[in-house]
């Protein structure tokens, strides 16, 4: 087998390669540093090329975590603080990602968080309530959720099944 070969970009193709990427799916100005850091692209001529996306509109972080904080409440069913955390991951400026959040409904997202919960407990095995209760907590919080809205959650969902 061959060894790959990393092959390096020059600040136009960085910028033709980044606008086709960005017309099919949105990407954070995070994103687009990673790629031109892999691509080779000179640190200074990163800052140009962003600059030049962001100015055409390609990239827009705003925007961008606008749709994400949508498609993961909808289709992935995270909570606030995982869907932070992965913003931040990105590099979406804190302020950008609260403003995404704040256009949340948190009563869907307690609704999803309770259908999540109550899929779970039909899959689950335990011995005790105790038991069903530590597990339901946890799956809440590795969603993403505050402990308090799960805790409320599970309270409730364990008050009915019993």
């Amino acid at each position: 087998m061959l060894p790959k070969v990393k092959r390096t970009k020059t600040p136009e193709q960085a910028l033709a390669s980044l606008m086709r990427l960005a017309a099919r799916a949105e990407r954070s100005s995070g994103d687009a540093l990673r790629l031109m850091r892999t691509w080779g692209v000179e640190p200074s001529q990163r800052q140009d090329v962003l600059r030049k996306l962001i100015g055409m509109k390609f990239i827009d972080d705003s925007r961008y975590a606008e749709s994400f904080v949508r498609d993961k409440l909808k289709f992935s069913g995270w909570g606030a603080h995982k869907i932070r955390t992965a913003l931040r991951a990105k590099g979406i400026d804190a302020a950008v990602i609260e403003q995404a959040l704040e256009q949340t409904d948190s009563e869907s997202m307690g609704q999803r968080l309770t259908a999540r919960l109550e899929r779970k407990m039909q899959s689950v095995k335990y011995a005790t309530p105790y038991e069903l209760k530590n597990k339901l907590m946890r799956y809440g919080l590795s969603l993403g959720y505050d402990f308090e809205t799960v805790a409320e959650t599970v309270a409730q969902l364990i008050h009915t099944e019993e």
